[in-house]
């Protein structure tokens, strides 16, 4: 564990990073997604009220790098920090009440708990945090209710469709107003109607309510929403795999390029 730097990153960045290496040991790292290659020296700095997609192809190390900024993952070398709080320091309990008090997070599978109702799955967050069940309540129906499905609220999960469930983790992830949500595609099982629903509500409820996102996602729609974007490749930032690249620092002068291209 790399000890924290002398300052503090910038007041305006709610999460900031830098230099975080991860690997996946005992995982298959292949280029073809059979494996997550981890990360390889990223470095971010997200703003408060920011919108930011993070984007690649699948195996790239999105997943990642959300689970190290949120805490669920330490990162082995590097520093994520939160609001100037070291959260690479930070002890496993002080970790799991940073991401129930101050996180949300919404992944491509719903995740319900099948014995509870559809308002208790979105109420969990508060409930666990020891909100009173009748404020629990009205916070979640209120945000199914924006989602378009009020009417299941005292159903079970067994009785919605994948998209209805999403829309309930959805709700979930923003019941307890957190100060960043996480969403690792989220809009990646649904239809394009059911994606261009989900993503509104959520960049809206972000907007309005000042909420920070990232939002890894492969989808170029869906990475449109976003203020601004960072793309991994191989774990790494792209533009450093890039500037890495042989083609890049030594390109071939146009004739080659055209003879390359007529030999071809």
């Amino acid at each position: 564990m790399v000890a924290p730097p002398d300052n503090a990153p910038p007041d305006n960045d709610v999460l900031w990073a830098r230099s975080l290496h991860y690997s996946h040991r005992g995982s298959p790292r292949t280029k073809s997604g059979g494996g997550s290659p981890g990360l390889i020296g990223v470095s971010i700095g997200v703003r408060a009220g920011e919108i930011l997609a993070v984007t690649g192809p699948r195996g790239s190390g999105k997943t990642t790098l959300l689970r190290c900024l949120s805490g669920q993952l330490l990162p082995e070398q590097g520093e994520v920090w939160f609001n100037s709080v070291p959260v690479h320091t930070m002890g496993p309990a002080a970790r799991e009440r940073l991401r129930r008090d101050r996180f949300g997070w919404i992944g491509p599978e719903p995740r319900l708990l099948p014995e509870l109702r559809v308002w208790e799955n979105a109420a969990l967050p508060l409930l666990i945090a020891g909100a009173s069940h009748r404020g629990a309540k009205r916070a979640a129906c209120a945000w199914l209710e924006r989602l378009d499905i009020g009417a299941f609220a005292r159903k079970r999960p067994g009785a919605l469709n994948r998209a209805e469930s999403q829309r309930v983790a959805l709700a979930r992830a923003l019941v307890s107003q957190p100060s960043v949500i996480f969403a690792d595609e989220p809009t990646a099982p649904l239809h394009r109607a059911e994606r261009a629903l989900l993503l509104r509500t959520l960049t809206s409820a972000a907007r309005s309510h000042g909420i920070t996102v990232l939002l890894a996602t492969h989808d170029e729609e869906t990475a449109a929403a976003a203020d601004r974007r960072i793309e991994l490749l191989d774990g790494r930032p792209a533009a450093a795999v890039a500037a890495a690249s042989p083609q890049t620092a030594f390109p071939q002068p146009p004739e080659e390029q055209a003879a390359c291209s007529l030999s071809a």
